[in-house]
């Protein structure tokens, strides 16, 4: 498109294209993340039926699993001295001979490893190996909807909702059963790698992972989680102190969005003699809009 020829052209354009009183509206409402392209973390694929997982014999599975158990062994132990590096690398040869339908085993280790990268303090790192363990785990143990969530928060001793389990969870089932684990031992692992997402994501900083942190939290302080009193200490602790530095990052990445918006406008107008300066936006108490001005001596 030919640029525009004329000043008075400019400010037509201008004042339709940037800054828009709905954005500026809409960016006093929403999230600075709401305003960008879905991170890595935040975006998920949409659920899809699948179909049931190929099992290996009894046999096979049992040597497999044997091997698996061998290599996180040594991986173990090299956490115990303190050599993360080294355990990492054993944890994946233990899930490179693990078989992937064994969920519970799967989710082990990946919480293993975000434990690793904790202790290395890489905190991205940790996020992604307990997300990983989490998914392996909500395969086995789905977590209730927002509403069957609330409803069995009202009513903890009513044993929850019952909801068809198809061919493929029960596969994953039926694995859980095999190898001597239980859904007891599903929600403990899962309130472990919840703390470690947690933590990592509180560590990472910004908005996004500010408010991931917070949502984790927030999980970890209703059934079935059973905290021990230290962690639970921890999450209360979290809960109180995160919101005020959730709205920290929010000014302080919304002031920096602004600020490139700013820039990029000075960018299109300066050709023209003019910049951001010579509009001016009037917020509108009663409706919320906003008016503007052009302010031919704006900024000098």
């Amino acid at each position: 498109m030919p640029l525009p020829t004329s000043p008075q052209k400019v400010i037509y354009l201008f004042a339709h294209s940037w800054p828009h009183p709905n954005i500026l509206s809409y960016a006093t409402t929403a999230s600075p993340t709401m305003l960008s392209l879905p991170s890595e973390e935040t975006t998920q694929a949409s659920p899809a039926l699948t179909a049931p997982p190929d099992i290996f014999p009894p046999d096979e599975e049992a040597q497999l699993l044997a091997e698996s158990n061998t290599e996180k062994a040594s991986a173990n132990k090299a956490f115990t001295i303190s050599e993360y590096n080294g355990a990492i690398q054993n944890y994946e040869k233990a899930l490179a001979v693990c078989p992937t339908y064994l969920e519970y085993d799967m989710a082990v280790l990946r919480s293993n490893i975000a434990a690793c990268h904790l202790k290395l303090q890489e905190w991205k790192q940790a996020v992604k190996s307990a997300t990983q363990a989490l998914e392996a785990l909500d395969r086995l143990d789905p977590p209730l909807v927002k509403e069957s969530a609330d409803k069995a928060e009202e009513n903890p001793g009513g044993g929850g909702v019952v909801s068809e389990i198809d061919d493929s969870t029960e596969v994953l089932l039926g694995a859980l059963a095999r190898t001597g684990h239980s859904i007891n031992d599903v929600h403990k692992l899962r309130t472990k790698a919840l703390l470690r997402r947690a933590k990592a994501r509180h560590e990472v900083g910004g908005w996004a992972s500010l408010q991931g942190s917070l949502e984790d939290y927030q999980a970890l302080a209703k059934p079935p989680n059973q905290l021990s009193s230290l962690d639970m200490k921890a999450v209360i602790a979290a809960l109180r102190k995160l919101p005020n530095e959730l709205d920290e990052a929010k000014t302080a990445e919304m002031a920096e969005m602004m600020g490139k918006l700013k820039q990029l406008g000075n960018g299109i107008l300066k050709p023209f003699g003019l910049s951001t300066e010579n509009f001016q936006f009037t917020k509108d108490e009663s409706s919320g809009g906003y008016s503007m001005n052009f302010n031919q001596n704006g900024g000098k």
